[in-house]
């Protein structure tokens, strides 16, 4: 072993991060390297509280540290309309542009049978139980657009008939092959606004 096993390994961990190839993760572990010891330790802390603490929403499957999240707590919000995303960072998304008032579900997922994952390995059964009680009028699909979305929007539509609400999907102006995450606030709130049946 040597001086710079440690490093390697971090670097390596650090790639794994969403978007970080080989020069960011280098840069990032050095920045890390080049910090004080508390300044490492509390983002060591940072990250091992967030996997300790964090849980899914027992409502909407959207990521808090307590029960129900604040968008489920949150008595202001329309219950009738619910808005279906395939992540948290899509949610938040969509909340940041002001436009959507509604309650959220979080889908942990999209449909895509070639990497092995079906409706059974997403948050579907949850989403079905809260359309029982008929407090929901609307279902908002806003997967996104990209195959593997499209394909979970049509198969939510598919399932969702028996239920008696309407299903809309966002509008256009989200560029196919793009993620929520990314969109600009304007845009994703027209998306919102032009949402349409599906």
């Amino acid at each position: 072993m040597n001086d710079h096993d440690a490093v390697w390994r971090l670097i390596q961990e650090l790639k794994k991060l969403p978007g970080v190839g080989e020069k960011t993760a280098t840069r990032l572990a050095f920045h890390i390297l080049g910090r004080g010891a508390d300044n490492a330790r509390g983002l060591a802390e940072a990250i091992l509280s967030v996997k300790e603490r964090i849980k899914l929403c027992r409502i909407c499957c959207n990521v808090t540290e307590k029960v129900t999240c604040k968008y489920c707590s949150d008595v202001k919000r329309n219950s009738a309309l619910l808005c279906v995303v395939e992540d948290p960072a899509d949610l938040v998304s969509i909340d940041r542009t002001g436009e959507f008032n509604g309650k959220f579900h979080v889908l942990h997922g999209a449909l895509s049978p070639l990497d092995g994952i079906g409706p059974e390995r997403l948050k579907i059964r949850e989403l079905l139980k809260r359309l029982d009680g008929g407090e929901v009028k609307e279902v908002i699909v806003a997967t996104n657009p990209t195959a593997e979305g499209e394909a979970t929007a049509l198969y939510l539509a598919r399932i969702l008939k028996p239920y008696k609400v309407k299903v809309t999907r966002i509008g256009q102006g989200v560029p196919f092959g793009g993620d929520l995450e990314y969109i600009d606030r304007v845009t994703l709130g027209r998306a919102l606004e032009n949402r349409k049946e599906i």
